[in-house]
């Protein structure tokens, strides 16, 4: 009796956890039944998403997200992440959308749902003004930095043979590109691989004449928002709202206020 017992009690703990498990994903996956969605971005990324010097969260993306909360009624809240855990952090059900200049790649592509398109973009290459390089065959030897896991890293990897040739057969690889900026300022690495709306962001507030960006660039690629898999509802009121604001100026007028035109997709 004791055993059947025993048994019955641990069938209805699986069960328990069954059910608790089948609740959590359901609840992740179906956003739009809740009543705020979380969105995840790294709070140093200016210009798309970031903290001001009194702490407020500001950037394009920030803009873009307020607008598409009112056409979307739901609330949306925004939660500073580790960069390098947002799809994790987007599965798991902690948020509900990665924006903050996150770009489409098909590695990502396997782990998320993206939005449409709303902004183009290149992986540049930035050094001090009076730096020697001046593409990406004098990169050889040097010590170059970019993100970690950032999409610079995934560009910078697809080509080996140019990596093999950096001082230690390696990217330096930052925590956020703030730091791996300051770095290149302090000469302790001699280029850095990033977004080209960042960089020109970050050249345009420290002093143009105190840097250069390449011609040679790491490729193109285009910014989405990521949601997770499954969740079409929500990502169908998204490109709806994306389409809206293109049509009816409303992301023209976000577009000119961060970037002095418009660059909206």
């Amino acid at each position: 009796m004791c055993r059947i017992l025993r048994s019955i009690a641990a069938l209805g703990i699986i069960a328990a956890v069954a059910f608790s498990a089948t609740g959590c994903s359901n609840r992740a996956k179906d956003a739009m039944s809740k009543e705020k969605l979380i969105l995840g971005f790294d709070d140093t990324f200016v210009p798309m998403g970031y903290k001001d010097d009194k702490g407020e969260i500001v950037g394009f993306d920030i803009d873009l997200a307020k607008e598409v909360s009112k056409r979307i009624g739901k609330e949306i809240t925004f939660q500073s992440i580790d960069w390098s855990m947002k799809e994790s952090e987007l599965n798991s059900g902690n948020i509900d959308l990665i924006w903050n200049g996150y770009s489409i790649t098909k590695e990502r592509e396997g782990k998320v749902s993206f939005t449409r398109p709303y902004l183009d973009n290149r992986q540049v290459i930035i050094t001090l003004a009076e730096s020697k390089i001046n593409s990406k065959a004098d990169l050889k030897g040097m010590k170059v930095g970019a993100q970690n896991e950032s999409s610079a890293v995934d560009a910078i990897n697809m080509e080996p043979e140019l990596l093999k040739s950096f001082e230690g057969g390696k990217v330096y690889t930052f925590e956020t590109n703030n730091e791996a900026l300051m770095d290149l300022e302090a000469k302790r690495i001699d280029a850095v691989v990033a977004d080209e709306v960042l960089a020109r962001y970050y050249i345009n507030k420290k002093g143009a004449d105190k840097y250069k960006i390449l011609k040679d660039d790491f490729g193109s690629e285009a910014y989405g928002v990521g949601i997770r898999k499954g969740d079409s509802a929500l990502l169908d009121k998204l490109n709806k709202a994306f389409d809206d604001m293109k049509k009816d100026g409303t992301a023209k007028k976000i577009s000119e206020k961060w970037f002095g035109q418009d660059i909206f997709r």
